[in-house]
């Protein structure tokens, strides 16, 4: 009997001999079906070339994303095909499940991320958004060294901004991994990925240099459409 920790380890990002031993035969079994994916991975090469990211960055980036994508097809293809041959009670179904919040979330999070960048000129101080963030913050400046210092805290992880639906009320987090520290009840309006794989490339160890490169790319636009 292996323990979760030493079952999560056996399925990376790039797949898995748990995962194909399962797609394998029903591969197999269904190999004269048309299968069609739930999830396809985006496009974001237009991003290529923003100020402070290097290509090579950014096209690591894009791999990582698409192994998310990959993976989520897989997790929920196995449960799918577990479920129909009642193995809903072994332990590989729950692990699976489990596993299922990290790659779903690794590949819409990076969604979010990578569509909240590719802007220039800095937010609208007189847009919705930004008044929104007075309201709550006290001023912008006020909010973006809040979100700043959330962003540099020690750890891996995201920065996020979030909206309390049942308020309105912006709120700063730190999300610890993709499937951890949410919180409940509220909506998703400005992320910045700090795990190492989104700036080491280009800064090494100076984060601070590389949410400076981030702020003059975010996308304010795109960012200010999901403020409820």
């Amino acid at each position: 009997m292996i323990n979760r920790r030493e079952f999560l380890a056996t399925i990376g990002l790039g797949g898995t001999a748990l995962l194909l031993a399962y797609s394998v035969p029903l591969e197999a079994k269904f190999k004269k079906e048309v299968m069609a994916m739930p999830y396809t991975a985006k496009d974001y090469s237009k991003l290529i070339g923003i100020e402070g990211f290097s290509e090579t960055l950014l096209k690591n980036h894009f791999t990582l994303y698409q192994g998310y994508v990959t993976n989520t097809n897989k997790v929920l293809d196995t449960l799918e095909q577990m479920l129909k041959e009642g193995k809903t009670g072994v332990l590989e179904f729950a692990e699976l499940k489990r596993r299922l919040g990290w790659e779903f979330n690794g590949m819409r999070l990076h969604e979010y991320y990578f569509e909240n960048l590719g802007g220039k000129g800095g937010i609208n101080k007189v847009g919705k958004l930004a008044k929104k963030m007075a309201e709550d913050f006290g001023s912008y400046e006020a909010w973006e060294k809040d979100f700043k210092a959330v962003g540099t805290m020690r750890g891996i992880g995201w920065a996020a901004l979030y909206q309390d639906i049942t308020n309105g009320k912006l709120i700063n987090f730190w999300i610890n991994e993709h499937d951890v520290s949410h919180p409940a009840g509220c909506n998703l309006i400005l992320i910045m990925d700090v795990f190492e794989h989104a700036f080491m490339i280009d800064y090494g160890l100076k984060r601070a240099d590389y949410i400076e490169a981030f702020f003059k790319n975010i996308n304010w636009s795109a960012v200010e459409t999901r403020l409820k």
